[in-house]
């Protein structure tokens, strides 16, 4: 995963349990777990751990961190990060259930105007 590609796919995972779980309990346990698999990958992805080389060469990464910091856009310089980066970036994991929470809320939107809509049309 990388900083600039987790929030896009933490808020279509969300719309998609919204939109797709209908009991609330089953879609805290679908998001709970997502998130779960979202920071199992990306946090060693940041530091660096050894088994996830063959994800950042996969993406034609120099490491983990130049990964997670620059998705192949940026430059950053990620072999020096120092306390300002390293607090930037939890700030940013800390923001990983609000893009997942803003997706469920999406989903259950959707699920509502689609289920209008069929009810409108007498399906």
């Amino acid at each position: 995963m990388s900083f600039l590609l987790d929030p896009v796919l933490l808020l279509e995972a969300g719309a998609t349990i919204g939109e797709r779980v209908e009991d609330d309990r089953t879609a805290t346990v679908t998001g709970a777990a997502t998130l779960a698999g979202f920071y199992a990958i990306s946090v060693p992805l940041f530091v660096d751990a050894r088994w996830t080389r063959p994800i950042w060469r996969l993406v034609g990464a120099k490491s983990g961190k130049d990964w997670m910091l620059n998705s192949g856009v940026f430059a950053f310089d990620y072999r020096s990060t120092g306390r300002r980066a390293n607090l930037v970036s939890a700030a940013i994991f800390a923001t990983y259930p609000l893009w997942l929470a803003a997706g469920i809320l999406w989903g259950r939107r959707r699920r509502r105007m689609l289920s209008e809509v069929a009810k409108t049309n007498g399906d």
